[in-house]
């Protein structure tokens, strides 16, 4: 459908509610669910996104399959109307935070083996700092988590997001716009693990073991290829991967019981404590060191709780890490054999 072209807007009568809703549409790209947020009807919604286009003289949102997507007008204004109405927010309503006393709910999405670094130093935070504040952990099923973020689904996404990283450096570089931010909280090393008794435990694990045994796979897409593939490629070889489940957790339970072998974060093994069951092999060539970072969007209001959580989230990273480097100090672990320190 083509717009008939609007008459000049007379801003004194536009209802600026209707820039609400736009926004709630923009975070959502869905009808429905913008209903449920600012509760509202979706019959209410459809109508001040009627008025709304017919205001600014565009469609504004387009439907594809089932979503919504915006048109290059409604890109352009979002941020522009997002920020003028956090602005407008934090002006009128002025937030401080208290985390001993306010009750506040955050959501943040990472995967079980970073929920298993991070949650215990949250939890004791929350105990002794914070005891109105509640944490929700919701799955990783994505390497990139700006549409989650985008619509406020969570408020921070925790993991390894290389391609994401990328791009928003790439658009910094160049002067464009960028959206989101990020902060390192540390870098993981992966190992190769196995059942306690696996054969291949016994002997020296070569390129070509690795690469003649049958793997298992953690892919949040169910995609049977990673980044161990990726740097299997650079040297000209390939492993067989005959299973992906999509959480560190289970891929241990089934490596457990099987002559499957998976890779998993070093540190995962022991938080989890799967230690007894299974043995940590140094990978056969070299890997990227993985990095994990916490991602947030610049459209969500940078309110003193968003900031609070950050350094929270930060925190038990560092708390993490220092726990992680006094179970290394202490020896090796029986079946793990010498190597580096366990740094994730």
């Amino acid at each position: 459908m083509v717009m008939n072209e609007a008459p000049a807007l007379n801003f004194r009568t536009l209802d600026l509610n209707l820039l609400r809703v736009f926004d709630v549409v923009m975070a959502e790209r869905s009808l429905t669910r913008a209903a449920r947020r600012l509760a509202l009807t979706q019959p209410a919604i459809s109508n001040a996104m009627r008025r709304l286009r017919d205001s600014l003289g565009d469609e504004l949102v387009v439907r594809q399959g089932m979503m919504l997507a915006p048109t290059p007008r409604a890109e352009s204004l979002w941020p522009v109307i997002r920020s003028a109405l956090q602005q407008l927010e934090q002006s009128l309503a002025p937030t401080g935070f208290e985390p001993a006393t306010d009750p506040t709910t955050f959501i943040l999405t990472m995967a079980d083996a970073t929920a298993a670094e991070l949650m215990p130093g949250l939890s004791s935070l929350l105990e002794t700092q914070a005891p109105g504040v509640s944490l929700r952990v919701v799955p990783l099923t994505t390497r990139d988590p700006r549409r989650l973020l985008r619509a406020e689904t969570a408020d921070l996404a925790v993991g390894h997001f290389p391609a994401v990283l990328a791009d928003l450096t790439a658009k910094a570089q160049s002067g464009e716009s960028v959206d989101f931010e990020y902060q390192r909280l540390f870098d993981g090393e992966y190992v190769c693990v196995m059942r306690r008794d696996h054969p291949l435990g016994q002997v020296p694990l070569t390129l070509d073991a690795f690469c003649a045994a049958r793997h298992l796979l953690v892919s949040f897409s169910g995609r049977p290829y990673g980044f161990v593939d990726e740097a299997l490629a650079s040297l000209g070889r390939q492993r067989r991967v005959v299973m992906t489940v999509n959480q560190f957790a289970t891929a241990g339970r089934v490596v457990a019981q099987s002559n499957l072998l998976t890779v998993l974060p070093r540190h995962f093994v022991q938080v989890a404590g799967m230690q007894e069951a299974l043995q940590l092999r140094e990978l056969p060539f070299d890997v990227p060191v993985v990095h994990v970072d916490m991602v947030w969007s610049r459209h969500r209001p940078q309110t003193a709780a968003q900031v609070w959580l950050r350094q929270a989230v930060a925190h038990a990273a560092r708390l993490a890490q220092s726990r992680d480097l006094v179970q290394s100090a202490g020896g090796t672990q029986p079946g793990r054999g010498p190597g580096r320190p366990a740094n994730t």
